[in-house]
């Protein structure tokens, strides 16, 4: 900790970064120690003495939901393995099919607050906590909790608009376009957002900022961008480069257009920005809120106890496990109205399929043969049956059940064959 300023100071470092401060000291030593410069110290003092909580609010937080998940999930903590689409789903993660076709929204803005294991909280909070009280001590809490909404839900619609299985080919296309449409969840969209923040806030005012000032920020973080760049070439498939850059181009947008806190400034702010920052507030608690009420919505896989022996080899698809429990779920609805002649899940069955993802074509088709089979059944058990034409030697029901082995002969060949590209390949992306 640098006595001059109170920044911190790396350790072996000679002098302060910020203020420019000696900071080393040895036995016998007859250096003269380096004088700060004032106007830097005071600088220096004015911002970083000022209050940082809801960087502290937002580790808290996101401790806690962690905390929640892996204790839902019933598995051991792990430093590295992931937790169960079972259990993140339902908590919110992103998920392009029940975005589109549930028109859950609040899925654009929970996916910041979760993570998929241990070592991905670990570095994303180490991350806030290095990153995040810069930029509120230099903005306001205010502002700060209004970058960190804005910024974590452009990189989720970067992520969503870039499940593109076509253009997921080559070096590029894999490193931005996903193809596969599995949970993405995570708060790097948000922390690059303030390293965005706070890139263009060292060029935009470099000439009133300290000598510290300037090389801690600015293009000083040129090497730490391109880092996480490499990074993230590296490990595509694993990491959701798109949300990196959509929460990095989003932060260094907002940082052209909105003003800092300069030293000596009165600590009051605008009213506007009181708003949209309990605004912002209001909106996360209502995404969870929305969590909470669909958190036991049937397409869900339930999250249950799942021990090391018990837990399968390979993670699912989060799309094949939803198309395949609304089939599932619909074969069910057939069987009772054949059998009991009760028809009150044909509709819900109906409805479930209609929100399934799209696989492939032939997942399609078969979708909605079921879905016919499913209305032919409730129109048969509701409408009494008419006799049969002349000439014909087979009623209704039997062509309806002959209809429904057909097809389930079918299905059981997809899941043979066309299934397997869907139901073991997906990795969780981590943002």
């Amino acid at each position: 900790m640098c006595r001059s300023c109170g920044s911190i100071v790396g350790g072996g470092e000679a002098q302060c970064a910020v203020c420019g401060t000696s900071v080393s000291s040895s036995a016998g030593s007859n250096q003269t120690r380096t004088i700060a410069d004032g106007e830097a110290v005071r600088f220096a003092r004015a911002v970083l003495n000022r209050p940082y909580k809801f960087t502290i609010v937002l580790l808290i937080l996101n401790i806690f939901i962690f905390i929640l998940m892996w204790q839902t999930s019933g598995i051991p903590l792990s430093m590295s393995a992931p937790l169960p689409f079972a259990v993140l789903t339902p908590f919110g993660a992103k998920v392009n099919s029940l975005i589109r076709t549930g028109h859950q929204w609040w899925r654009f803005v929970t996916p910041m607050f979760l993570h998929v294991n241990l070592l991905h909280l670990i570095v994303n909070m180490y991350s806030l906590w290095i990153v995040g009280p810069y930029v509120e001590k230099l903005y306001g809490s205010a502002k700060f909790v209004v970058f960190w909404l804005l910024t974590g839900v452009a990189g989720v619609v970067a992520s969503y608009l870039t499940v593109r299985p076509a253009l997921a080919r080559g070096p590029i296309g894999a490193f931005i376009f996903k193809a596969t449409d599995v949970p993405s969840a995570g708060a790097s969209g948000a922390l690059f957002g303030l390293v965005g923040v706070l890139f263009v806030f060292g060029i935009k005012f470099r000439h009133e900022l300290p000598e510290g000032f300037k090389r801690a920020f600015g293009t000083g973080l040129l090497p730490m961008i391109l880092m996480n760049l490499v990074i993230g070439y590296v490990l595509r498939g694993f990491i959701d480069n798109a949300a990196h850059l959509g929460g990095l181009v989003s932060g260094a947008m907002l940082a052209l257009v909105v003003d800092y806190r300069r030293p000596g400034e009165r600590s009051g702010i605008a009213v506007t920005w009181r708003v949209l920052q309990w605004s912002a507030v209001a909106v996360v608690a209502l995404s969870f809120l929305k969590t909470v009420q669909h958190f036991r919505d049937p397409l869900y896989p339930r999250p249950v106890a799942i021990t090391p022996s018990a837990q399968p080899a390979e993670p699912q698809n989060a799309a094949f496990l939803f198309y395949a429990k609304a089939v599932n779920d619909a074969q069910e609805a057939l069987v009772v109205a054949l059998q009991d002649k009760n028809t009150s899940n044909i509709d819900t069955a109906v409805k479930n399929l209609d929100a399934a993802p799209s696989l492939d074509p032939k997942a399609d088709e078969l979708r909605e043969r079921l879905k016919a089979l499913l209305l032919r059944t409730k129109e048969a058990e509701t409408t009494p049956a008419p006799s049969p034409p002349r000439g014909q030697t087979k009623p209704a029901s039997t062509t309806l059940v002959q209809d429904i082995v057909a097809w389930r002969q079918e299905y059981g060949e997809w899941l043979k064959t066309g299934a397997r590209s869907h139901s073991g390949l997906g990795e969780i992306e981590t943002k």
